[in-house]
């Protein structure tokens, strides 16, 4: 198991147009040959945007994006005809395939805060595909399986204890609120996890998370290396 802090993440985005973001992996100008993917995820960015702030419309290919919005509205559109108001607990995934363009933006006046994932798909090509779950239930299973991955959704009161998959790679990120992950120690302690901390496992079985406090998690299931990326 390695445990990493939400201090630790990469800045990015340009704070004076609105757009603050902190990337999990290598991004951009941001590289590090130790930390550009684990299993499928190539990319876990907290995205902040303030009201009228956005991404302008830019290509994506051969990238399987998945966004779970934390706070406020995000406003997507795509060169394949969807546009779309995405709001806390629904689950949007975007198949880039061959190639799309999109736009995301916060339309609204508050402030905007989301997640943002991508994964390396198993083959390249194809035809753009997106899908929108509006209010995924907890403990429901999000499938993307161009990458072979399967996305958790835990939500816990304090004491709460819930099973973390069994998976060759397994990714699990604190959204908000804090949560103990099994007994596992590492350099730090504990593995106890806060908001905007991760932690990546190899060959999981058996591991629990139980909650400190109300908490929000992210997991994701996957094989061990994708075919393609």
């Amino acid at each position: 198991m390695e445990v990493r802090r939400a201090h630790e993440r990469y800045p990015g985005g340009d704070p004076q147009a609105g757009v603050e973001t902190r990337h999990a992996f290598s991004f951009g100008h941001h590289y590090d040959p130790d930390n550009i993917r684990f299993g499928a995820l190539i990319a876990c960015n907290e995205e902040r945007l303030a009201p009228g702030a956005g991404f302008d419309e830019h290509p994506h290919s051969h990238t399987e994006i998945v966004t779970w919005v934390v706070e406020g509205e995000l406003t997507h559109r795509d060169t394949t005809g969807h546009e779309t108001l995405v709001r806390p607990g629904d689950v949007q995934r975007l198949s880039s395939a061959r190639g799309v363009r999109h736009v995301e933006r916060n339309n609204g006046t508050e402030p905007l805060r989301f997640v943002q994932m991508w994964l390396a798909p198993r083959e390249p090509g194809g035809e753009p595909d997106y899908d929108v779950v509006r209010g995924i239930a907890d403990n429901t299973p999000y499938a993307v399986p161009r990458a072979d991955a399967m996305l958790h959704v835990r939500r816990l009161a304090a004491g709460d204890r819930t099973a973390v998959p069994d998976g060759a790679r397994v990714y699990v990120h604190v959204v908000r609120g804090a949560a103990r992950l099994g007994d596992a120690v590492t350099d730090g302690g504990q593995a106890l996890l806060e908001t905007g901390d991760a932690a990546r496992v190899t060959d999981a079985e058996g591991l629990e998370l139980t909650a400190e406090c109300t908490a929000e998690c992210l997991i994701w299931e996957m094989p061990a290396e994708p075919t393609y990326g």
